[in-house]
């Protein structure tokens, strides 16, 4: 296909780049220093990361309390799953270096946050945070799919209420798929808690944890 203006190369990465999500973790802290940890998707524009937590959002309070946030990039995918199914979701984590926030303790890399501005809305806020330091605390070790499995499932989970029965049993027999040919102990024990939330939410017709809590 000839390179036009609307399908030049470098034309079309600019424009699929606004709308890559990286799936993170945030961490943030109260004003009184307490942590909070929770996965969410990242957008990253200009030098912004774009933030977009869904109300009522323990992460949102903290960040307009404090005008700080932390992405932690990890492959323990231990704790997407465990904040989301609510089997723990509390990790440890240290002082951020440079913000009044919080990392994760164990993560590959972390970038520190601050508030730029907000679009307030009613149900989901758009949070405009800037990039003001990075670090990095380990190498990446490579993909892997029983990781991304894990992933998938955290996100599984937390739209449980929202799907069909037989699209869950479809991605879940697929997603088993990579955990049984890929996975290490830590996918291992994530997939277990992921599991357990799809059982229970089908025994009791419940959410597995409160949105609010996960985010």
């Amino acid at each position: 296909m000839p390179a036009t203006a609307a399908n030049h190369p470098q034309r079309r990465r600019q424009k699929t780049s606004k709308t890559m999500i990286h799936e993170t973790i945030i961490t943030t802290a109260s004003h009184d220093g307490v942590p909070h940890v929770a996965p969410m998707g990242v957008r990253f524009e200009q030098n912004l990361a774009i933030l977009a937590p869904f109300r009522p959002s323990k992460t949102l309070d903290n960040i307009v309390a404090t005008h700080a946030a932390v992405i932690n990039f990890t492959t323990d995918v231990r704790v997407f799953a465990g904040c989301v199914t609510g089997a723990q979701r509390e990790w440890p984590t240290r002082a951020a270096s440079r913000v009044g926030s919080v990392r994760l303790q164990q993560s590959l890399a972390h970038t520190e946050l601050t508030l730029d501005h907000m679009t307030d809305d009613p149900q989901r806020p758009v949070l405009h945070m800037r990039c003001v330091h990075s670090e990095t605390h380990a190498p990446f070790g490579g993909f892997n799919r029983a990781q991304a499995a894990v992933v998938e499932g955290a996100i599984l989970v937390s739209r449980l209420f929202m799907l069909p029965a037989d699209k869950i049993d479809r991605e879940m027999a697929y997603l088993q798929i990579a955990i049984d040919k890929t996975a290490g102990p830590d996918e291992r024990v994530a997939w277990e808690w992921i599991t357990a939330a799809v059982e229970r939410f089908r025994a009791t017709g419940g959410a597995p944890a409160s949105h609010a809590s996960a985010s």
